[in-house]
């Protein structure tokens, strides 16, 4: 009786030892809670690396974003200084670089994972945006309306 009780706490202490091993050596496997923060260029993180803004804006891309917007955008952000879940369009343009702003639409996922502005943004809002599979087409057209919007804002 004595020799099975012995057996079982040496294998218990070999289990538990090599558990507490394999935890340790496992700090530096991948751990979405401490994903390693990417530096920041104010473009952030995505295949947008470049975007030539049209001047004047494009009124067929202006509409096309518009309709976007009003269809998966509008519940969340609105176009004045109020802010509902996420933050207000306003003024977007002038904080934040194009390719930033198109990276966060289609790839939203990594930058709020990877990207230190997206991350302040999320530790703000407290609501994650959700990926709403935007294509970079309707991106570029969401982003033509953003800066209509704050051409419209800044004129009055």
């Amino acid at each position: 009786m004595k020799k099975t009780l012995f057996v079982l706490a040496v294998i218990a202490i070999v289990i538990a030892c090599g558990q507490q091993a394999s935890d340790t050596s496992g700090q530096n496997a991948s751990n979405p809670a401490q994903e390693e923060v990417m530096p920041n260029d104010g473009k952030g993180i995505g295949e947008i690396k470049n975007v030539t803004l049209n001047d004047p804006l494009h009124e067929d891309m202006v509409e096309k974003g518009k309709a976007i917007y009003e269809m998966k955008c509008a519940a969340c952000h609105k176009l004045s200084g109020a802010r509902v879940v996420g933050p207000s369009w306003a003024g977007l343009t002038t904080k934040r670089e194009p390719e930033w702003i198109m990276n966060m639409i289609t790839n939203v996922d990594v930058m709020l994972e990877k990207d230190p502005e997206a991350r302040a943004l999320l530790e703000e809002c407290l609501t994650r945006m959700p990926n709403q599979n935007v294509s970079i087409g309707d991106a570029r057209d969401i982003l033509e309306f953003m800066y209509h919007n704050d051409q419209e804002n800044a004129a009055e």
